[in-house]
């Protein structure tokens, strides 16, 4: 259930982090600073501004659900984390993401969800299975008053935006609770392997990029049948694809940073490649 009316003082006041949906959160999840509960009394006449996603141009990765790796592998590298295994978009080679410029996302490529979401987020209540709806008060697409933008309620009823966001809040939640089970079948059959990749500049120097997983060739052919068959059910046989297909990406992501005519060269630790 969820509800976006509900007084602060009935619900636990810390926001999900979805990138760790078991543990309470203890800092605020990447991109929020200071959220709140969203109640009619105190946002009533709150508005909502067009986006402006100036607020990731610093994040070089993303957490992804699977159910967004078809249309994501079109555009990005999707990893696992280092630390949990969960998917990730990679945005940038360094510390900033090349597909936002001026506040803008690149027009050819998928926006994932995660940011979409923003400002909204989900609280937990004492309730399971129950969640309110809240909003990041310092981002710059929030006014409180005043014409501009989208209306957060009509009257004491949710506006048609709000609503949207509350829907959209809990199919991503929902997203993330699978995507958690997938990372954690990943991590039981020690499918995710440590790599790394090795950017080469076109004057001769390099870096590596590390800290992330791939799922290993061999390892994954040498599933049983039984778990090939109910993951093909439950989709996450086509999310190793699509993972294996948006590898290739790398060097479109380069082509993106450092533009086609002088782009350098890349390659990954054996990324496709199964382990000696």
């Amino acid at each position: 259930m969820t509800d976006i009316l509900e007084a602060a003082t009935h619900i636990d006041v810390a926001p999900i982090d979805e990138t760790d949906p078991v543990a309470e959160a203890t800092l605020p999840p990447q991109f929020y600073e200071l959220t709140e509960p969203l109640t009619v009394e105190r946002h009533g006449t709150w508005r909502l501004l067009p986006g402006d996603l100036a607020f990731a141009r610093d994040a070089n990765s993303i957490m992804l659900a699977t159910s967004e790796f078809a249309a994501a592998s079109r555009s990005y590298p999707i990893l696992f984390a280092g630390n949990d295994g969960l998917p990730i978009a990679l945005l940038g080679l360094e510390r900033s993401n090349d597909f936002v410029a001026s506040g803008r996302w690149a027009a050819d490529t998928y926006i994932p969800a995660y940011i979409r979401r923003h400002p909204f987020i989900f609280f937990a209540t004492e309730e399971p299975d129950r969640f309110v709806l809240g909003i990041d008060v310092t981002s710059p697409r929030i006014v409180r008053g005043g014409d501009r933008g989208v209306a957060l309620f009509d009257g004491d009823t949710a506006s048609a935006a709000t609503t949207q966001a509350l829907h959209f809040c809990e199919a991503f939640r929902r997203d993330c609770a699978v995507t958690r089970r997938f990372a954690d079948a990943l991590l039981e059959r020690d499918l995710l392997v440590d790599r790394r990749a090795t950017v080469t500049l076109p004057g001769g120097g390099a870096f590596d990029i590390d800290g992330f997983k791939l799922v290993d060739r061999d390892r994954f052919d040498a599933l049983d049948d039984a778990t090939i068959l109910d993951w093909h059910r439950t989709g996450w046989l086509a999310a190793i694809q699509f993972h294996f297909a948006s590898l290739d990406r790398f060097q479109a992501l380069l082509d993106r940073r450092a533009g086609a005519a002088a782009a350098p060269s890349a390659h990954s630790d054996s990324p496709s490649q199964g382990t000696s």
